[in-house]
C-alpha cells in the first residue's frame, strides 16, 4: 500500500545538511508536539502540537495593538510585557498580521507529506553521496503518527535513508507501526530512575525502556543518546546505573550529549520559565569520567 501524500502535519522547521543527526548528509524534519516537559528543553517552542505566536522583546515599540486585535482575549500585559496566553490562542495570527514592528511571529505550519518529501528531495544527490537521507525530530514524532508514519513511507518509496530522533514514549502498538520503516533510531534516555524521570520530565521511563527494547529486537539500528544535564544526571552513579540498563536492553553503545544553552532565548520569545538559567553548559572534558565508567563497564560510548 502505498503512502497517503496528503496527509498533513505540523512542523515548526525543515534543516537541511545536518551531519548530527544520523548517518551522513540529511535533512532534518521537526515535528511540533511532544508528550515530555523536560526541564531543560532546547525546543519548548515544539512541544504543543498547535501553530503558536512568540512575542520578540526586542522588535516590540509596546503599542499593544495586539492586545485589543485577539478575538478570543489570549493576549494580555504582564508586567509591561506582552504575554500569549498559547492554550487560549487558536492560531489566526491576526495579531501577527497586524503588529507594525514585527514583534510577533508563528511557529508552526501545516504541510503535507508531499510537500515534505519534495522539500528533502531536493537533495537526493547529497544522500546518494554520503549515505544520508531524512531523520524526523521535534518536538517528538510520535505526537503525530499517522503523518510520522506515512512521512516515513514516501521516504522509503524514494529510496531514501529514514532515521529519527524519540523520546519512545507512545503505547507499544503506536510505537510499533511508526518504526517499520525507519533504518536507525536514535533513542533518549533521560535517565535510569522512573521517579527522577518523571519529576524532571513529567512521565515516568518504563514504556520508554519497553519501546527501546521492542525496536533493538526487531533489528533496528538503535542508538541510545543520553543529554547529561547538571544535577540530573551527571554524577558517576548515574553513568553506573544507565550502563546496568544498557546491558538490560542488550545494546551496548550510546552516545553523549552535554547540556548546552541553545535553546535559551527561546524561553522569552514564549515568555515561559527557564529552569536552567543560570546553569552552566557542561563540555566534553568535563565528562571524561563519565565517559570512561561506561566503557569500563563494556558500553561502546562516545560524544
Amino acid at each position: 500500500m502505498t503512502a497517503d501524500r496528503t496527509k498533513t502535519g505540523i512542523l515548526f522547521n525543515i534543516q537541511k545538511f545536518s551531519v548530527n543527526d544520523g548517518p551522513g548528509i540529511r535533512t532534518v524534519v521537526f515535528f511540533k508536539g511532544c508528550p515530555l516537559r523536560c526541564r531543560w528543553c532546547s525546543n519548548p517552542e515544539s512541544q504543543l502540537t498547535k501553530v503558536q505566536v512568540l512575542w520578540d522583546q526586542k522588535k516590540c515599540i509596546h503599542c499593544h495593538h495586539c492586545i485589543g486585535t485577539c478575538p478570543v482575549q489570549a493576549v494580555s500585559l504582564n508586567a509591561n510585557n506582552i504575554h500569549i496566553d498559547h492554550m487560549r490562542c487558536t492560531s489566526c495570527l491576526q495579531c501577527v498580521g497586524e503588529c507594525p514592528a514585527h514583534a510577533l511571529k508563528a511557529e508552526g505550519e501545516t504541510k503535507t507529506v508531499q510537500e515534505v518529501i519534495d522539500t528533502v528531495m531536493q537533495d537526493e544527490v547529497f544522500y546518494e553521496e554520503s549515505g544520508g537521507g531524512i531523520t524526523l525530530s521535534g518536538g517528538e514524532m510520535l505526537s503525530q503518527p499517522a503523518f510520522a508514519k506515512e512521512l516515513l513511507k514516501a521516504a522509503k518509496e524514494e529510496g531514501l535513508h529514514t532515521c529519527c530522533e524519540t523520546t519512545g514514549y507512545a503505547k507499544p502498538e503506536v510505537f510499533a507501526g511508526v518504526i517499520e520503516d525507519l533504518d536507525s533510531i536514535l533513542f533518549d534516555m533521560k535517565h535510569w530512575d522512573s521517579g527522577m524521570h518523571k519529576e524532571y520530565t513529567g512521565v515516568h521511563n518504563e514504556l520508554i525502556i519497553e519501546n527501546m527494547k521492542y525496536a533493538a529486537s526487531k533489528g533496528k539500528d538503535v542508538l541510545p543518546r543520553i543529554p547529561v544535564i547538571p544535577g540530573f544526571n551527571d554524577s558517576l552513579q548515574d553513568a553506573e546505573q544507565f550502563a546496568r540498563l544498557l546491558q538490560e536492553t542488550g545494546i551496548t553503545k550510546c552516545q553523549l550529549l552535554p547540556f548546552h544553552q541553545f535553546g535559551e532565548n527561546k524561553y522569552s520569545l514564549l515568555d515561559i520559565e527557564y529552569a536552567y538559567k543560570d546553569i552552566s553548559a557542561l563540555h566534553r572534558e568535563d565528562l571524561l569520567d563519565y565517559l570512561q565508567v561506561l566503557k569500563d563497564r563494556d558500553i561502546d560510548a562516545f560524544f
